[in-house]
């Protein structure tokens, strides 16, 4: 048996480095090698923490396209698919290759200002809000068709793997991982005779992009949040957003169903 080469990433939390200590023995002592550094060549990254520790790590390596399982040692955990209990079972599949990869889309932004081009990546989510709490008013188009003249406290844009986060909260649908489409949803859109913005969801197919241009110049100051980092502008020409080509893997096993995950954590 070739030895796997693994990588794996914690967070600070005192269960966490136990569990990561732990681990790296079972690992050595199964056969895989374990390294410190992320590679090329490395066949599995291991994140211990949370669904945000997963997150973060996506953030911080670039969205590497090298397969993720995640052992849970947060709260929610959708994306970490491995209680702390089981890790001798994961192993033994892993070992024996009795998993399977599934890919979960991400979403882009790309804003431009006077000072250049700027782009973010999420696999949850990118919202674009206001300056502290004032409303923002904003034109919005798709695919260059003008579709409405939005105002509130701001757009969030979601992929299906980040419709149970905050789009979830913001009243949208919850969607099946393994469909590819955007949903916009509308943060405490104004809705009177004075305004008239979307109250509802709005579903993007893959190669949907939404266009989003300031109405006036008080509205140029745009907060643009992904995956919970904030990237502040004060001069925002436009901002796009649309799928990104970058896909975050993440190893499943055979007793893992997204609506069974459902069911547990909403009901």
């Amino acid at each position: 048996m070739e030895n796997k080469k693994i990588y794996i990433h914690a967070n600070i939390t005192e269960m966490s480095k136990k569990i990561e200590k732990t681990l790296r023995s079972k690992l050595v002592k199964s056969g895989l090698r374990v390294f410190e550094e992320l590679t090329d060549d490395t066949e599995l990254i291991i994140c211990i923490g949370g669904d945000g520790t997963l997150l973060y790590l996506m953030q911080e390596k670039d969205f590497p396209s090298t397969p993720v399982v995640g052992i849970n040692t947060g709260h929610l955990g959708f994306f970490q698919e491995i209680p702390p209990e089981k890790i001798d079972d994961f192993i033994f599949k892993f070992n024996q290759g009795q998993y399977t990869v599934q890919s979960f889309s991400t979403v882009k932004a790309t804003v431009a200002t006077e000072r250049g081009t700027f782009t973010h990546t999420a696999l949850n989510e990118i919202a674009v809000k206001g300056e502290m709490t004032y409303p923002v008013h904003l034109n919005i188009s798709i695919n260059e068709s003008f579709i409405e003249r939005f105002s509130g406290d701001g757009i969030c844009v979601a992929t299906p793997a980040g419709s149970t986060a905050y789009n979830y909260s913001l009243g949208g649908s919850i969607v099946d991982p393994r469909l590819e489409l955007l949903q916009v949803t509308p943060i405490a859109p104004m809705k009177s005779i004075a305004y008239r913005s979307f109250t509802s969801s709005l579903v993007l197919p893959p190669d949907g992009k939404l266009n989003i241009l300031p109405c006036d110049e008080s509205d140029r100051m745009l907060n643009v949040i992904f995956d919970g980092r904030l990237a502040s502008y004060d001069d925002v020409q436009s901002i796009t957003m649309e799928l990104s080509s970058r896909k975050v893997n993440l190893v499943r096993f055979d007793d893992s169903n997204f609506w069974d995950k459902v069911k547990d954590k909403f009901l």
